[in-house]
């Protein structure tokens, strides 16, 4: 027997900032499928923020990390917000045992999320992994927790919604530190929030960056959130005025802005690259430690990865001599990065 269409539903969207953006098209399918529900996305802030002007949402719930016996009362506080809203589905798009907790606690009526970590009592909808989940991108596997609602895999892309007036803003801010309107802009992403491993060699980005300079009409901006700055500060000693280091400097969604107004984006697999091709931005992505096939760039952008023999391992940090990003050469990742502009 079919179910009601829900009224009130709650996404809880993942933490990290990639697979945030990766989750996008859960809500747009979502809007599709139910277009008079009211849509709340959950999310841990300040990421939640990359979700501000997202027209497949209603309501933007947004919470800061709690963890730990000395947050009881700020995870009541979640919980009884969850009661409040008197939700009838919820999509769970976290596999942790406390997003489903948050949701059995809150009295959500129908749970949908992936059986694992003992949480299977709390979902009404019990959904096993993909049987294929290494081998098929992660946008795939966050759809295929609709099946249960009759919503097939559909063509929906990663999508970040900014408005006209913040890349204005975006704009001016260039123009304020010397960029010409009429100069290519070329945005550099050199670190990765879960570890050195995914990150290629910083001399290396350097290289490219002075090779590129060679162009009078590149400007190149360094992007980074503040556990970066120092090394992207010391990647951008001794560079002309045409790099421009806004390493821990911009808002997430400034990050967004700055990311769209690029002509191209060279990056390690980081939540800026999904970012990227959410915002439409060509990008040069490169892959070491991790599975291209499973979190690449959605359909988009020019990936190199040379499939060491160890990759891939899902290290923070290399054990051994770092053969899988030593392998990506300056000479090849500036090709690719003409070739997209």
């Amino acid at each position: 027997m079919d179910q009601p269409h829900p009224k009130n539903i709650i996404v809880r969207m993942p933490n990290w900032i990639g697979d945030l953006v990766m989750a996008t098209p859960v809500l747009a399918d979502l809007r599709k499928a139910f277009p008079e529900a009211h849509i709340t996305a959950m999310c841990r802030a300040p990421h939640s923020e990359l979700l501000q002007y997202d027209p497949n949402i209603n309501e933007l719930f947004s919470f800061h990390k709690v963890s730990g016996f000395g947050h009881r009362e700020k995870k009541r506080d979640i919980v009884q917000k969850i009661r409040q809203g008197k939700y009838d589905l919820g999509i769970l798009l976290t596999n942790s045992f406390s997003s489903a907790w948050w949701l059995w606690q809150g009295k959500v009526a129908r749970i949908v999320g992936y059986t694992g970590q003992l949480r299977s009592l709390l979902l009404t909808d019990r959904v096993p992994p993909p049987k294929e989940l290494k081998h098929q991108h992660l946008v795939i596997s966050y759809k295929m927790l609709l099946e249960p609602l009759n919503i097939s895999i559909s063509e929906s892309a990663p999508r970040i919604y900014l408005l006209e007036q913040e890349l204005s803003e975006a704009k001016s801010l260039l123009a304020r530190m010397g960029v010409d309107k009429n100069q290519i802009i070329v945005g550099i992403n050199p670190g990765a929030a879960y570890g050195s491993a995914k990150c290629w060699l910083p001399e290396r980005f350097k290289e490219v960056t002075e090779k590129l300079l060679e162009n009078k009409s590149i400007t190149v901006l360094y992007f980074g959130d503040p556990n970066t700055a120092l090394l992207i500060k010391q990647i951008c000693e001794d560079l002309p005025a045409r790099v421009i280091n806004l390493a821990g400097l911009t808002s997430i969604r400034e990050l967004a802005c700055l990311i769209k107004l690029c002509d191209v984006l060279l990056t390690n697999d980081s939540g800026p690259m999904h970012m990227a091709a959410a915002v439409e931005t060509p990008l040069v992505a490169l892959f070491g430690s991790t599975n291209d096939v499973t979190t690449g760039p959605y359909k988009t952008g020019t990936v190199i990865h040379k499939h060491a023999s160890c990759s891939p391992c899902y290290k923070r940090v290399c054990p051994i001599d770092f053969r899988c990003m030593k392998r990506i050469e300056v000479k090849e990742v500036l090709e690719n990065i003409l070739k997209n502009l």
